[in-house]
């Protein structure tokens, strides 16, 4: 056994991958305040060829060395943008069809692997603080909240852990 090559892995090129067809998925970044956090969901969302990265409150923005240490080029690759206004972003991301989803532990929370996306409509994920999770004012413009199973005894996963378990599972099922 051997360690394919760039060559044989396939991977397109950056130019390449911006005109790509994407995932109808974006990621919401909620006050996440570890900018190593926040390039590995910039270097997960690349993996999974997500629309694109909208970034509010305090979480900070390329290029920031923290976040490029973790991206690794891919907040080269991913569209992304600066909201100053999370609930009007998710308020105008509403109207035009998107549907809005907290990954959060709520009382109605569905479980991911129970949840069946809808093709013809695009999704918003939201993911929140490290300790204090999605806002609440933010939860509740939310069409669904959507729950990672766990079976140890931590009840949470690390933000950047969870965005990758949530994007390779809806790459798997709406590929």
């Amino acid at each position: 056994m051997k360690k394919l090559s760039m060559e044989e892995l396939g991977r397109m090129r950056p130019e390449d991958f911006k005109s790509s067809p994407k995932l109808p998925v974006i990621v919401v970044l909620d006050n996440v305040r570890s900018l190593l956090n926040v390039g590995s969901i910039f270097r997960s969302g690349d993996a999974f060829g997500i629309e694109k990265i909208i970034l509010s409150g305090y979480t900070g923005t390329p290029p920031h060395p923290e976040i490029r240490k973790t991206a690794l080029g891919a907040t080269d690759t991913v569209a992304w943008e600066k909201s100053s206004d999370l609930l009007l972003t998710l308020r105008e991301l509403k109207a035009k069809g998107w549907t809005i989803a907290a990954i959060e532990q709520t009382t109605e929370s569905l479980s991911l692997p129970h949840y069946e996306p809808n093709l013809q409509v695009g999704l918003v994920l939201i993911l929140g603080n490290e300790v204090e999770g999605v806002q609440d004012e933010a939860l509740n413009l939310c069409d669904l909240a959507l729950e990672i199973p766990q079976f140890g005894t931590k009840h949470s996963l690390n933000v950047s852990v969870a965005a990758g378990i949530v994007l390779y599972a809806l790459k798997t099922k709406l590929s």
